[in-house]
């Protein structure tokens, strides 16, 4: 997962958006990452996976509105199942205690672990 929250940090930290096939080929990274692995991780791997989903899926969601045809409806499908595993990572946080307000404070957090790494 570690890679995967390094490029979502890269991508949040672009001036130009990504291609369709970029965002596709990197969705599908972290669809196959979470099949794979989301059992085993730890509290710390769930944030990142949690932090990566909230922003890919807010991506797609956005990008389905302003492009037209098949590319719109598969932003679309990106962003529904993405909202499945949001449920669940954000469930996986919830029963270790941690509110929404706490999870929109890490994720500022997380916001800044990038912008600052991009200041660099």
């Amino acid at each position: 997962m570690q890679p995967l929250y390094e490029q979502i940090q890269v991508y949040l930290n672009m001036d130009e958006e990504i291609s369709f096939k970029e965002f596709s080929d990197y969705y599908k990274k972290v669809i196959d990452e979470l099949a794979q692995s989301n059992e085993g991780y730890d509290e710390e791997t769930v944030w990142k996976a949690l932090f990566i989903v909230e922003n890919v899926m807010s991506n797609a969601e956005g990008r389905a509105k302003e492009k037209k045809g098949s590319e719109s409806k598969k932003y679309t499908k990106m962003a529904q199942r993405l909202q499945l595993w949001a449920k669940n990572l954000a469930a996986r946080l919830g029963a270790a205690g941690y509110t929404e307000d706490d999870i929109n404070e890490r994720f500022n957090v997380m916001f800044e672990e990038g912008t600052s790494a991009k200041q660099a």
